[in-house]
Parts: C-alpha cells; sequence; structure tokens
C-alpha cells in the first residue's frame, strides 16, 4: 500500500511528535507532509529519521520560519492543496488542520486526533476575551471560519482514534463522531525508575497560558519552605522568571536527558494545565515520580490519587497549595508507581493492529 502521512506543522519535538516518530516506525516508507517544516537537525533525526516532510505554500512566505502561525486564516486552504490522490491509506496526526485533508473515493482516511482544534472551540474564549477590539474581530472571524470549515470538513475522515477518553467526549460533543481510544506512547526506557528522591518539586512544560505554569509558580512563592523547579520555555518565561521567588529555579529549555534526571529525583511532578492527554505526567511516574494534577481533562484518568499521584479540583493556587500540603503527608510505592504506567507502552502493537484490521475489512 502506498501511505502518507500528515501532520499539523512540524517545528519542535513535543507530544504530538512523539507519536508522529512511533507511526513512522510502524510504517517507515510512508511519505510525510506538513504545512511546515522547521525541525532542527537533531530533532529530524528524531522525529523523522532525517527526512524531510513535503510541505505546503506557507513554508515559502516571507518570516515563516519564525510567524507561520500568523497565516492561520490560510491554513485550511493550505492543507487542501496537497494532492494526495496516488495514495490507499491516508493517517493524520492532527491537533488542529491535518485531518482535514482532501481524499478521493476508495481511499482510507484514519485521523489520530490529539484533540479538535483548541482554540477554536474549548479554548475560545480564553484566545479572544483579553484582545483590543480591532483584534478581537478579526481573530473572532477568523475562528468563525475555521470553526466552520472544521466541521465541513468532517466527511474526509473515515476513523478517528483519540488519544484519550477526555478527547474521545469531546470528539463526539463537538464533531457528533464515534472514536476508539489508543493512548499515545511512551518511552519507558528514556525514563527508568529512581527510588531515591530529593527535597524539590518539579514542573516541566512549554510556558504558555493555557498550561497555567505561572500559576503553579505563583502558589510556590506562597510556600517558602518548599523548593520548586521549572522547566520549559515559551512566551511566559521571562514573566514567569521575573516573578519567581528564591526558592523557585527557573531553568528554562533543557535537553532530554536532563529532563529525565530531574524527573528521576523530584518528590512530586506539579501540573496544572487541562491536558488532552499529558505525556510529560506519565513520563514523570516512568521514573517513580508521583504527580500532583488537575482532576480534569487527561491527567483525571490517568493520576489515580493515592497510587500514583494526587488530584485537586481547580485551577487556582490555593488548590495546589492544599494539595501540596496534603501530598506531604502521604507515602508512596515508587515501584508501583511506575508500574501503573506500563500500559502506556503498547501504542505500536495497537495501532497496527487497528490498521490491519481496517485494512481486512475494506
Amino acid at each position: 500500500m502506498k501511505i502518507a502521512i500528515v501532520h499539523d506543522w512540524l517545528v519542535t519535538n513535543a507530544g504530538a511528535e512523539k507519536v508522529l516518530k512511533e507511526i513512522l516506525e510502524i510504517f517507515p516508507n510512508a511519505d510525510i507532509y506538513s504545512l511546515v517544516d522547521f525541525l532542527n537537525d537533531e530533532d529530524r533525526q528524531i522525529i523523522l529519521k532525517g527526512k524531510y516532510a513535503k510541505t505546503s505554500f506557507i513554508q515559502k512566505f516571507p518570516f515563516s520560519k519564525k510567524y507561520f502561525r500568523n497565516y492561520l486564516p490560510l491554513f485550511p486552504k493550505a492543507i487542501e492543496s496537497f494532492d494526495l490522490s496516488m495514495y490507499d491509506l491516508i493517517i493524520s496526526s492532527s491537533w488542529a488542520f491535518a485531518k482535514g485533508i482532501k481524499k478521493i473515493k476508495n481511499q482510507i482516511h484514519i485521523c489520530y486526533c490529539h484533540t479538535p482544534i483548541r482554540y477554536a472551540w474549548d479554548l475560545y474564549e480564553e484566545y479572544t476575551s483579553e484582545l483590543s477590539q480591532p483584534k478581537k474581530f478579526l481573530v473572532q472571524k477568523t475562528l468563525q471560519y475555521i470553526k466552520k470549515w472544521d466541521i465541513d470538513s468532517l466527511n474526509r475522515v473515515d476513523y478517528f482514534i483519540a488519544n484519550s477518553n477526555f478527547v474521545k467526549e469531546r470528539i463526539k460533543r463537538i464533531y457528533n463522531k464515534d472514536a476508539v481510544v489508543i493512548y499515545p506512547p511512551i518511552d519507558i526506557n528514556k525514563f527508568t525508575l529512581q527510588t531515591e528522591k530529593k527535597d524539590f518539586y518539579l514542573t516541566a512544560s512549554r510556558l504558555v497560558p493555557y498550561k497555567k505554569t505561572k500559576l503553579i509558580v505563583e502558589a510556590f512563592n506562597e510556600m517558602n519552605d518548599k523548593q520548586l523547579v521549572v522547566i520549559g520555555e515559551g512566551e511566559e518565561f521571562d514573566e514567569i522568571k521575573k516573578i519567581a521567588k528564591s526558592n523557585i529555579k527557573v531553568l528554562g529549555y533543557q535537553p532530554d536527558d536532563i529532563l529525565a534526571k530531574y524527573m528521576q529525583e523530584a518528590k512530586g511532578f506539579v501540573y496544572s494545565a487541562i491536558e488532552d492527554f499529558g505525556i510529560i505526567t506519565i513520563e514523570a511516574m516512568a521514573c517513580g515520580t508521583p504527580v500532583i494534577a488537575l482532576n480534569k481533562g487527561g491527567t483525571a484518568e490517568t493520576v489515580i490519587s493515592g497510587i500514583n499521584g494526587l488530584h485537586f479540583d481547580n485551577q487556582d493556587k490555593n488548590s495546589i497549595i492544599d494539595a501540596i500540603k496534603t501530598f506531604e503527608n502521604l507515602q508512596f510505592d515508587y515501584k508501583k508507581i511506575r508500574d501503573s504506567v506500563l500500559v502506556y507502552t503498547f501504542f505500536q502493537k495497537k495501532f497496527n493492529l487497528f490498521v490491519k484490521n481496517l485494512i481486512k475489512f475494506n
């Protein structure tokens, strides 16, 4: 079979790219398509084994390497511009536009859906509420257009795979489509068990507003007897660095081996985002490190209070402070924490079986 794999955009090695890497290991001869491909050499080797994606016209636009997101209104047309008529099977890895790829009769399109377009649906108000009036008007019109396109292009997907039960429910609510759940892959070998912990907490993510890392920093600012390490880069980095008190270390981006070391040594991993799944929290638990996380989204189903971590109910600093106080009085079996996430190591087997069964019956 001729196979095309479509990914939204390739600019960094984050959670969705870990899934793409695993899909490419199942189908190493597949061609890769993406709106843009600006991976550095290291990430390209890790994710694509040195390959380059076939890109859209956005790739050649002025300043697109740094500001490609500014061309958001053109993304639907850009994804539709790919001609995939020569392929038998299309697999999209989509959290935004890849699912809208055009197909022809007798092609099968499987969408591994990380989430329906977040900023057009669930985070619409958050993305538009603080904008100035002229900009708000333009952004609202753009997102309304994208929402309409998102629904109109649904018939291009034959089968949805969701990365969590939380996303499965969102697919049903927003798209009125059924999905099977195949959890994302976790590299257990990279994140190994360590039972000796040090006296600090860790949080790590992209430092962008919806991740709510700033909230965790504000909470630890009021607990100056508790040490916090923050790993990650993004638009909130400077502000977080500025407000962090002396008990908080803001380290910025760190390579995977350094991140894994901090995960292994931390007494707890704190996370306050509403995640579609939350791969990084599973990586922490693979190190035997308990997770203190919001009881919503993906972490509501992956964190089991008292077994591999603890939940808090609200995205506010007092909830985080109360959770840390409770956590301090709990005891955890670090090996049991690691054992609790072994279920997330079968991605390739499950995905390959799903595809083979579809091909068999089509």
